[in-house]
């Protein structure tokens, strides 16, 4: 059809618009109030506007296009200049008609009909529901336009009820509400024959409301003469009379109205005269052979009343017989009304009859859609076999019996998880485990519940591939409203009777027994009212404990037939579809956080990990949240006065692909809450609820906006004072939501000075209640803009009243429905300027929220997952970052150092470094640009952007600092040990001429190998014994003993057995106190025993420590050791021992150097330490570097000791030696001298690239060394438990930095051993083929460069090994004691390098092993070292209660030091005051104690909770209260309790006791819990 070309839907009759289309926010349609558009754009622009429910839906124009009105213009003046004066008045017929447009405009009913037509029978539904909010009358028989077919679409009708009030026998006033396919009333219904000038329509509008047109008419703006899909269709409407005097009918009344000639529409006009109490004709004055005067005649013989209404007769009402007669022409339109009324009203008085809409569908010939969508048939046949388990059981024992779980059980377990978060005084970690085995039994008897047969069934149905389940959901929802509709009138009726006697009562001031007899029976029926509630929502309550419980057994239910963990989906695919899923259970109070997580993680799995934008909404009760929601997006929260919503729910809104570009999201998740002081909440604790909740929504939103309804100042207040303590809280935990403030129900909107004067008081109110909030939350804020960013002028709304009227008869007010417009485009214009958050992030955020506010203090609690996963991302870019630096360096740093030892450079300056590290800079800077700004959580991570700018550039100068002083230090060093050098050449070349010689001397004997051999050997023993007995050998050296001495002179008093020879002495790094090694000043107020009670006190007991030195103190102490440790490691890395050799006053300096920071760390405090602290320190440090000095020492021996260098030449120089007996060429001799001079600097080169090749891909493929510190914390803990070794647990807890080291060694020998094969070697022969290629390539362009230019050997020499400066320490001095003027034979010296250079490095390759690798690179070079040289870079403070240490990358990091995990104080030594048992506590569950107290020094004290107070390295630790504690320290300090129990001399008893919770973990589920939890 052409209309349909026109409105762009072709095709559309079969491919069906559906509702997820349109219910979807768009650019164009949805942020635009347009009351014109152009004819494509009209389907769309009637459904945005029907969705709204504005009823000027039907009221849109068409725009003209540029020609048509051009065109139109053009006749108007053409008629204007020719038309004469005479023609225009007499001769109409014969004017042209120009004026009218070449298309005429689509009439508003053909639009509606046309979406009608082509929508799928969930939009049908829709569409008619939206219509019948309008006030509009509804399709209820329908001529199909392509086959004629009637449809009778009462599935379109399901979701209508319909509400009035009337007058009962005793005058009182009953309110009644049913469904309209249910409710039995009379029907009036108008038809008309033949053509006739009065609107039929129009006068059926005068008597339902005049003021709204309910039926469209021939007079409605946009009306048109060509509408084609109106014909044949009946629409129906209901009065509903709202019980005061001026109802125009006392009882509800159906009216029908039939499109059209009724002789032209038998099957309609036989249904609706069939059917209705009063049939009402409209009539032109007929002839008696007119056709439809039969049609009339048996109307007439019927006993049923029957008006005719004739348009061309004047006679006021005629009766005869139940048969009226009205004349129209030519009379007052309200007088005429007044008279059908009237008649209405006697003949529906008289008349039994009545309609019920469902009845339609028992008449023969016509297709009603429910039999005809097999969707629709399946699903109400499924919807009906539940209902049919719930029959005949009583409305409030519904949900006890059906669904079990969602009952007394959850409600339980919901309170014993708030006190779980809230301990009460005296509370042990014994108590805190006695309360998670109650809950964990009150969830096994979850699980253990039946589930009823309705849940299978629903659970069953819903999980079959068969149909579309939407119309099943619809069905079940329709068909429960149904089951409970007339119980709860019942009860609220009651409830209410009940409330009036309460209130008549406490008026009279009566406090009897009556009233409290009253109340309780109030309190009851109220209790009734709760529990015969029973919708979808309660259904998918039970669905979710039931996923809950067998989450928390770990197993599925006997009865369930799916596996659990597939009713989450089931939840998602009902979110996707569009329907609203519970957040907070609104009955328990409570957020379901496993089953919403796990809904929420399906949810990412169908759609990806979409971004959205969250909306809530928070108001008092029935001030109409859900209403505004759904009418901005087209929603389905329940709005009925009667099915307030409780909790909170979510509900998805998809945004259009033309809408993402101009957002940063793809969803909006639209929040709807329970009312602010809620009457169901009447007596309980609503103020502490009230703050719950609205510090839930406002965290959980981006956008919250504040609903306050009419103008009651205290309302006003109430609901501020809640609202921005909520903000103030986001305030103080750095989240930055917006709002958006919605002024309902304002009586005149259009006021301009009275609005400025609301914005005015408005923003007074909310600075007065910031004030408030600000005292109770202790926090520093004057007013409402110190707390949120608000715009007073743009973030307040001013909505008119919702209806246009009174109800139940108003229509929805179009202001209203402007308001919500220009409402929608200001939260549009604020999500265009946010983020929103990932899916996957969402389900972190409610978590954290609901987790804060289950303890009393939100701010103190609240910990920001999304926050700390985003700051350990940007920790794991900038170890990223900063290795990039260092590997740069490292490669320009090798470079430099050969060419140092090359001789070709003296001098090393910061810019030359600079240079190299630039463009490796530049890129890092690049990198870091692009994360900061492109990243996901972009706004997250600009808190930090500075900082780490900063931090980068510390690195980069650090970087470039210590290369320049390692370097010059080379410099200094190269120049130190030239003397070293020229020795072992001196030693090397005299070795060639005598032996040249020796081949003058047996010249005669070349042939004999046997003799040539023994006059070999002989001349190498005197050769070699001459040079040994000129040079005196290197000696091995003894570490410990150099140590001892020192200290035996230093300390001359020493205790003996501290630094005797062999002695055993304390290990510093296993001790568990350091009170033996200190000696309190005698200024120090108290004793020694004295000095610190405890560390923690509870009541009148007092926890204390197993050591007189209070925490604080302990912890600077090992502090001090271990950045101790540090330096001195760096400072023997310096002494370049495996070049230089071992000098005993290197270990005067590490101990000089131990000794300075020891006197300095004493200077101000109460305490000196003893001589002991100093030995021991210096034996365990000097221990700890004895094998890496020793392994340098043995380098530095092999490569300087003659006895030793000159002897593992023997083969070389024999070779050597042959050649010349053999009287080669001075070139061939000379080649082979250079190959054999190489050899050492080319394994030197091969093992230290070998070496850093290894090192990048440890940082790549080695699991505990590809990320941050986290990561590698976690395969420490992962190692220690599968090794189970208590000592070393015990150098972990105490020295972590001493134990990350150990641990990076380990790692990398394992992974050497383990990938020897697969990686390290396959590398080394890469590397070596390589350098290989690389001197033969020099050796080729240097014999090229002589010949070109004539050049001698020592050319050749110069061109060779410039070629090889930066890769190999080798230079011409290295051949300056060889004579080699003779050699002018380039070619053949080229040949013999290419020959003799393979056999070299096979010789290396076949000695490269597992063994020898890391044994011959000097230390600096080995992988582990470059690799603890980079993690260590990392903060090592420890919480001074349990010893953790802080898990952030970088060493001066921005904010407060923090692990994800705290374990038990016990571990840290703390102990129970006046007892001997070690403490259980854990400092995330200490610090949520409101009654425990600590001693951070000798005499102050401070409440756990307060922990910052007490000032030191306490204030700068952020300990959250938490009680998901790892679970891997409890399994420790159970496997490990007589380890710690000898350790400390302590035991675990008493107060102490191990709680038996702690001990179900096993080994494995610990190490797994390890990948869950860090």
């Amino acid at each position: 059809m052409n209309l349909f070309h026109r409105l762009h839907l072709e095709g559309r009759h079969h491919n069906k618009l559906r509702a997820k289309d349109i219910l979807q926010l768009t650019s164009v349609h949805s942020l635009q109030s347009h009351e014109s558009c152009a004819e494509e754009e009209l389907i769309q622009t009637f459904i945005q506007k029907l969705l709204m429910m504005n009823y000027r839906a039907r009221y849109i124009k068409t725009k003209e296009t540029n020609e048509e009105s051009h065109n139109e213009q053009g006749s108007y003046d053409s008629f204007r200049q020719e038309a004469d004066p005479e023609e225009f008045f007499l001769n109409l017929g014969s004017v042209p008609n120009e004026g009218i447009t070449k298309s005429e405009q689509i009439d508003p009913m053909d639009v509606q009909m046309a979406v009608f037509h082509c929508a799928d029978g969930l939009l049908k539904q829709l569409m008619v529901t939206k219509l019948s909010q309008c006030q509009y009358a509804l399709p209820l028989l329908v001529p199909d336009p392509f086959t004629q077919q009637i449809e009778f679409p009462l599935w379109t009708f399901r979701q209508i009820n319909k509400s009035w009030k009337m007058k009962n026998t005793n005058n009182e006033i009953i309110s009644q509400t049913h469904p309209v396919y249910k409710a039995q009333t009379p029907m009036v219904s108008f038809f008309r024959f033949g053509s006739v000038s009065s609107s039929k329509s129009q006068l059926m509008n005068s008597l339902i409301n005049e003021k709204h047109n309910t039926f469209f008419h021939r007079n409605c703006p946009g009306s048109s003469r060509t509408r084609v899909l109106m014909d044949g269709v009946v629409e129906i409407a209901w009065f509903c009379p709202s019980g005061s005097d001026d109802d125009k009918f006392t009882d509800c009344v159906a009216f029908c109205n039939l499109h059209g000639d009724a002789g032209d529409h038998e099957k309609q006009l036989q249904i609706l005269t069939e059917m209705a109490s009063v049939n009402v004709v409209l009539l032109p004055k007929l002839q008696k052979n007119d056709k439809n005067m039969i049609k009339l005649q048996q109307l007439y013989k019927v006993s049923k009343p029957l008006i005719c209404l004739f348009t061309e007769d004047e006679s006021a009402v005629t009766v005869i017989k139940k048969k009226y007669r009205i004349g129209l022409e030519d009379r007052n339109q309200s007088k005429v009304s007044e008279e059908l009324r009237r008649a209405i009203t006697d003949c529906i008085s008289e008349s039994t009859s009545t309609f019920r809409l469902e009845d339609v569908s028992k008449h023969s010939d016509i297709r009603v859609d429910e039999e005809y969508d097999e969707d629709c048939r399946r699903g109400r046949e499924a919807a009906q076999q539940m209902m049919s388990l719930l029959e005949k059981k009583d409305l409030t024992e519904i949900k006890e019996s059906f669904l079990p779980h969602q009952g007394k059980l959850w409600h339980q377990w919901s309170q014993k998880n708030k006190e779980l978060h809230r301990p009460k005084a005296h509370e042990t970690e014994m108590d805190i485990s006695r309360k998670k085995t109650e809950m964990m039994k009150i969830r096994e008897q979850q699980h253990e519940s039946d589930i009823s047969e309705f849940m299978k069934f629903f659970i069953k149905e819903m999980n079959t591939d068969t149909g579309d389940k939407m119309h099943f959901i619809k069905w079940l929802g329709i068909r429960l409203d149904e089951h409970i509709s007339a119980d709860l009138s019942d009860l609220h009726h009651k409830c209410n009777e009940k409330w009036s006697a309460v209130l008549k009562l406490k008026e009279n001031h009566d406090a009897s027994e009556q009233l409290t007899a009253k109340q309780a029976e109030l309190e009851r029926i109220s209790e009734d009212l709760q529990a015969a509630a029973f919708g979808l929502e309660h259904i998918m309550r039970e669905i979710g404990q039931i996923y809950e419980s067998c989450s928390s057994v770990n197993k599925n239910k006997k009865d369930l037939q799916f596996d659990f963990s597939s009713l989450p989906s089931l939840a998602a695919e009902m979110m996707i579809s569009g329907f609203p899923l519970e957040l907070m259970d609104g009955d328990a109070a409570h957020v379901p956080v496993i089953w919403i997580s796990a809904v929420l993680d399906k949810l990412v799995q169908k759609l990806g990990d979409q971004r959205v934008f969250v909306l809530s909404v928070l108001g008092i009760q029935s001030s109409g949240k859900s209403t505004m929601l759904n009418a901005m997006f087209g929603l389905q929260f329940a709005v009925s006065a009667g099915r307030c919503t409780r909790g909170a729910f979510m509900q998805l809104v998809r945004v259009s692909d033309e809408m993402k570009t101009q957002m940063n999201f793809d969803y909006i998740l639209a929040v709807d809450t329970e009312g602010l002081r809620a009457l169901e909440l009447a007596g309980r604790s609503t103020r502490h609820h009230d703050n719950e909740l609205a510090t839930f929504v406002v965290g959980l939103a981006n956008l919250t906006l504040i609903n306050i309804f009419g103008e009651n100042p205290s309302d006003m207040q109430d609901i501020l004072q809640i609202v921005v303590q909520a903000f103030l809280r986001m305030k103080k935990v750095r989240m930055n939501p917006s709002c958006v403030f919605v002024h309902q129900n304002v009586t005149d909107v259009t006021a301009g000075e009275k609005n400025l004067e609301g914005r005015r008081r408005l923003l007074e109110t909310l600075d007065e209640m910031t004030k408030l909030a600000a005292e109770e939350e202790d926090y520093d804020a004057d007013c409402f803009s110190d707390v949120i960013d608000f715009d007073v002028q743009n973030d307040v709304k001013y909505f008119a009243q919702l209806w246009e009227g009174s109800p139940p008869m108003a229509p929805p007010n179009p202001k209203y429905c402007e308001n919500i417009q220009e409402l929608k485009k200001t939260i549009m214009s604020h999500a265009s300027k946010s983020h929103g958050m990932m899916q996957i992030d969402l389900k972190d955020r409610i978590k954290d929220l609901w987790e804060a506010l289950l303890k009393e203090r939100f701010v103190f609690s609240f910990r920001n997952s999304l926050e700390i996963s985003t700051y350990r991302k940007l920790e794991t870019e900038y170890s990223k970052w900063s290795w990039s630096l260092r590997s740069a360096m490292m490669k320009t740093e090798n470079k430099l150092h050969i060419q140092i030892e090359n001789e070709a450079i003296h001098e090393v300056e910061e810019t030359d470094l600079q240079t190299e590290l630039k463009k490796t800079s530049e890129e890092v800077e690049k990198s870091m640009s692009e994360f900061f700004e492109k990243d996901t959580y972009a706004e997250i991570l600009i808190q930090w952007k500075t900082s780490f700018e900063i931090k980068i550039k510390d690195v980069q100068e650090n970087i470039v600092r210590e290369t320049k002083k390692k370097l010059n230090g080379i410099l200094h060093q190269r120049d130190l040990k030239k003397k070293i050098d020229a020795q072992r050449t001196n030693h090397e070349n005299t070795l060639y001429e005598k032996s040249k010689e020796l081949n003058l001397k047996l010249k005669n004997k070349v042939n004999d190998e046997e003799t040539l051999k023994k006059e070999f050997e002989l001349f190498w023993e005197q050769s070699v014994n001459s040079i040994v007995s000129d040079t005196p050998s290197i000696k091995d050296i003894d570490i410990m003993r150099d140590v001892k001495e020192i200290l035996s002179d230093v300390y001359e008093s020493a205790p003996v057995d501290h630094i005797k020879e062999n002695s055993e002495y304390t290990k510093i790094f296993t001790v568990s106190s350091y009170c033996e090694y200190v000696i309190f000043k005698k200024s120090t107020k108290k004793t020694v025993t004295e000095a610190v009670k405890g560390a923690y006190r509870k009541v009148k007991e007092t926890f204390g420590y197993s050591r007189t030195l209070s925490p604080e103190k302990e912890a600077e102490i090992k502090l001090l050791i271990t950045d101790v440790e540090q330096q001195t490691d760096k400072m023997i890395q310096s002494f370049n021992i495996s070049k230089m050799g071992y000098n005993i006053s290197w270990i005067q300096q590490i101990i000089g150097y131990i000794k300075n920071r020891a006197t300095e760390h004493q200077k101000g405090m109460k305490y000196e330490f003893k001589k002991e602290f100093f030995i021991d320190l210096v034996l365990s440090i000097c221990t700890g570097a004895n094998k890496m000095i020793t392994d340098q020492h043995r380098l530095f021996k092999e490569a300087n000791d003659p006895a030793i260098y000159v002897e593992k030449k023997r083969e070389e120089y024999y070779s050597i030696f042959q050649k010349y007996c053999h009287e080669a060429t001075s070139a061939a001799i000379f080649g082979e001298i250079i190959c054999q001079k190489l050899k050492e600097p080319i394994e030197q080169s091969l093992y230290k690239k070998t070496a850093r090749h290894l090192t990048y891909e440890l940082m790549k493929n080695c699991e505990s060394l590809n990320g941050n510190r986290s990561n590698l914390e976690k395969h420490i803990l992962k190692t220690l438990a599968e090794e189970e070794d208590f000592v070393k647990y015990m150098d972990y807890i105490n020295y972590p930095s001493h134990h990350l080291k150990s641990f990076i060694r380990d790692e990398v020998t394992r992974y050497i051993c383990d990938k020897f094969s697969d990686s390290v070697l396959p590398k080394m022969k890469e590397n070596i083929k390589l350098l290989q290629q690389k001197i033969m390539k020099a050796a080729h362009e240097s014999t090229e460069h002589v010949q070109v230019n004539r050049g001698d050997v020592g050319l050749w020499l110069k061109s060779f090994t410039q070629q090889l400066s930066d890769v190999l320490i080798f230079s011409e001095k290295d051949l300056s004691g060889v004579k080699h003027d003779d050699v002018d034979d380039f070619n053949l010296l080229e040949d013999v390098i290419r020959k003799e250079l393979p056999a070299v490095m096979s010789d290396i390759n076949s000695r490269f092993n597992t063994n020898t690798f890391p044994v011959k690179l000097e230390s600096k070079f080995r992988p582990d070292e470059i690799l603890i040289d980079h993690f260590c870079q990392c903060c090592w403070v420890q919480c001074p209660f349990c010893g953790v240490t802080c898990t952030h990358t970088t060493n001066n990091h921005y904010g407060d030091h923090c692990a994800p995990f705290h374990r038990s104080i016990g571990l840290n030594g703390i102990y129970y005051h006046d007892t001997s048992n070690l403490s259980t506590h854990i400092c995330t569950s200490a610090v949520a104690n409101s009654d425990l107290y600590f001693h951070p020094n000798d005499s102050d004290e401070f409440l756990c909770r307060d922990y910052r107070r007490a000032g030191g390295v306490f204030k700068d630790w952020s300990i959250t209260p938490d009680l998901s504690e790892l679970p891997y320290w409890k399994w420790f300090v159970c496997r490990f309790q007589k380890d710690l129990e000898n350790y400390y001399n302590k035991t675990f008893e008493g107060e102490g006791e191990i709680p038996n919770e702690w001990r179900k973990y096993s080994k494995q589920e610990v190490i797994e819990s390890l990948d869950e939890y860090m």
